[in-house]
């Protein structure tokens, strides 16, 4: 009797979930697409946010999201989805390149400190791919790998041996580098904060509090990257290396 009722209770509340998830369907999308196409941006980023508050998320809809916004001149919400759409499919050069237009639109142009060429060639491979990506392919090299230890053991002929032998022996090495690169762009998501300035103008502080010495201002659209927290206040950085405290309610997180 008690299995029954935990079965009717789960059944219950896959129910209630499918109900709360059937209540933005794909027809939305092809919904929000239209009115896009139609010129509607307002409407069409209405309902492309309704979508990613009912829980769907995917490059494509941050990206027309990002359209959107940049239509209507909204050159910070633009760059927001932009870069939560990069997040997810990193390697898209529409994204970027839409991205870089939309950064020319804003009052800022920081100069970012140059990086040394290594860290940076680095930095683009793992960035390459999201993790997700990473790990798969890195999955499906190690099971590779051990398709070639196995026909080195159970075949008779030499040259499959070797082949099996040396093929997995570099696809092992070829998956350890993916899984590695998998590790190391699921730390830089975990561990890199950033936020886009939602601010018309805003001086950002010596210390987090309104009495403290003014740094610089930032214009509204900005990427900083987000260092500390403290009660109200974000200490950020920006490309060039400047830091400094802004209030919470100015920036928002991508």
């Amino acid at each position: 009797m008690k299995n029954l009722r935990l079965i009717l209770l789960i059944q219950l509340l896959l129910l209630i979930s499918g109900v709360v998830r059937a209540a933005v369907t794909p027809a939305d999308l092809e919904k929000a697409n239209r009115a896009y196409t139609a010129g509607s941006y307002q409407a069409a980023a209405d309902l492309y946010l309704k979508l990613t508050e009912a829980g769907y998320g995917s490059p494509v809809l941050y990206y027309n999201l990002g359209n959107a916004y940049f239509k209507m001149n909204d050159f910070a919400r633009a760059i927001l989805w932009y870069e939560r759409a990069r997040k997810l499919d990193p390697s898209s050069e529409d994204i970027d390149f839409n991205l870089n237009v939309a950064n020319t639109r804003i009052a800022d142009k920081i100069e970012p400190i140059p990086v040394f060429f290594l860290k940076k060639w680095l930095a683009g491979l793992v960035w390459l791919f999201s993790a997700d990506t990473w790990a798969m392919a890195g999955i499906i090299a190690l099971v590779a790998a051990l398709a070639g230890f196995v026909l080195y053991q159970v075949s008779r002929v030499l040259f499959l041996r070797k082949a099996g032998f040396w093929g997995g022996t570099g696809l092992l090495t070829v998956s350890l580098l993916m899984l590695i690169l998998a590790w190391s762009s699921h730390r830089i998501e975990r561990s890199t904060s950033e936020a886009i300035v939602f601010a018309p103008t805003i001086t950002v502080t010596s210390s987090p509090n309104e009495q403290s010495t003014d740094l610089f201002v930032l214009h509204e659209g900005t990427k900083v990257r987000l260092l500390d927290q403290i009660s109200g206040w974000y200490e950020v950085r920006i490309a060039n290396g400047s830091v400094g405290w802004l209030p919470v309610e100015a920036l928002e997180k991508i």
